[in-house]
């Protein structure tokens, strides 16, 4: 953007912003306003400008797009996404890319494997048609829970990292991932923003007699994020343990695979293997006090709201008379939306990094934040070469 030849300052700011309003009531998006993203030096843009694209054309992906782009100064790219009669995936790029930095926006849909195809084609795309880089900004990055060999399965997180930089990707901004560790299966620089910030303002400024919480975390491998939460807001925490074992349990690791009885027919005679004692479930216990207080669930990701149904029946047995979920990436798969609708829990807020406009018309208690604004000020350091250690003050490695 230039005016009497001069580039004109980039500023994200969070109430100000145009909003298209037949893409999702803007009353129903939580925006930030207290914690503001501004820049004091002009945009030095460097030779070959900058293009955003989004990489599909579901509705939730152009906003979200248009979001940065709007807060950025730019006008989205023109590209066109599409499925051909026989399923396949055709991009044609409608603009010039060469010598330019190319970010590509992309969230997934239920279509998984649709909006990998989209991405990956893109990227190749502008890497055929000379661009100078190409960063990917995928909030949530799928397939991030198969990030570990369980018996005779396969690292998922691993290949699709080795795709995407096969297929062009120079950068990628991603934000809360699952494990910390996906970031080493990227021979390429991985930002990993921390939606915390934003969650933790949701909760100063909309929920009533916060002070009056308690963080809890619904199984000990949590506890982390829940003791993160709870030192920023100054309350106390609490743990459930004893629920019932999710996908992420030892129990599926390779390394449990041995059987649990002695193997009669060993390869040597003097090979025993030991006996290994099975695991047993305890009974559910919550260590902390949550009696009287709002209960505040803190997780990365909620899909299967099982262990969630759960945790909040156990709160609310233990007097709890206020159960709220923050997560930053919400899935919601399946009857999510009806099961949230009919259980303990008040509310469920999530980020807008994964589509879930048809689960919020299903239950009004899912509850949207944007974090566009952290993604645009990300996209506008890595443009002009700035350094990203602003956008991880005071962030730990636990939030």
């Amino acid at each position: 953007m230039m005016e009497n030849g001069q580039p004109l300052p980039i500023v994200a700011e969070a109430d100000n912003d145009v909003y298209d309003s037949t893409t999702e009531p803007r009353a129903e998006l939580y925006q930030p306003s207290v914690a503001r993203i501004k820049t004091d030096t002009a945009m030095n843009a460097p030779k070959g400008g900058l293009v955003i694209f989004t990489a599909n054309s579901n509705p939730s992906c152009m906003a979200l797009g248009k979001r940065i782009s709007e807060r950025l100064g730019v006008v989205l790219g023109k590209v066109q996404v599409y499925q051909e009669a026989n399923r396949e995936t055709r991009v044609q790029i409608q603009e010039s890319v060469r010598g330019k930095d190319v970010f590509i926006i992309q969230t997934v849909s239920k279509d998984v494997n649709t909006a990998i195809m989209e991405l990956l084609i893109m990227v190749y795309a502008c890497k055929t048609s000379c661009a100078r880089s190409i960063i990917g900004v995928i909030p949530y990055f799928p397939y991030s829970k198969q990030c570990k060999m369980r018996k005779r399965g396969s690292i998922v997180s691993k290949l699709l990292a080795s795709m995407m930089c096969k297929a062009g990707l120079n950068h990628l901004i991603t934000m809360d991932l699952h494990q910390k560790e996906i970031q080493g299966f990227f021979n390429i620089p991985v930002d990993n923003l921390r939606a915390s910030p934003f969650l933790l303002q949701y909760i100063q400024e909309e929920i009533p007699d916060y002070r009056n919480a308690v963080i809890v975390a619904k199984s000990p491998s949590s506890a982390k994020r829940a003791q993160s939460f709870a030192e920023r807001l100054r309350l106390g925490i609490a743990v459930i343990h004893g629920e019932a074992q999710d996908a992420e349990s030892d129990l599926v690791d390779g390394r449990h695979s041995p059987p649990t009885v002695k193997n009669i027919g060993a390869i040597h005679p003097s090979l025993d293997i030991p006996f290994v004692i099975p695991k047993e479930k305890p009974p559910i216990t919550v260590v902390g006090d949550v009696g009287g207080r709002i209960a505040i669930i803190v997780d990365d990701i909620i899909d299967d709201v099982d262990s969630f149904l759960a945790a909040a029946d156990t709160l609310k047995e233990r007097g709890a008379y206020k159960i709220y979920v923050m997560a930053t990436h919400g899935i919601l798969s399946c009857d999510a939306p009806r099961l949230i609708e009919e259980s303990a829990i008040n509310e469920v807020v999530v980020t807008n990094t994964i589509p879930h406009e048809i689960q919020k018309l299903q239950c009004p208690k899912i509850k949207t934040v944007d974090i566009s604004m952290i993604l645009s000020e990300a996209i506008r350091r890595i443009h002009n070469g700035e350094s990203m250690s602003y956008l991880f003050r005071n962030i730990g490695v636990d939030d």
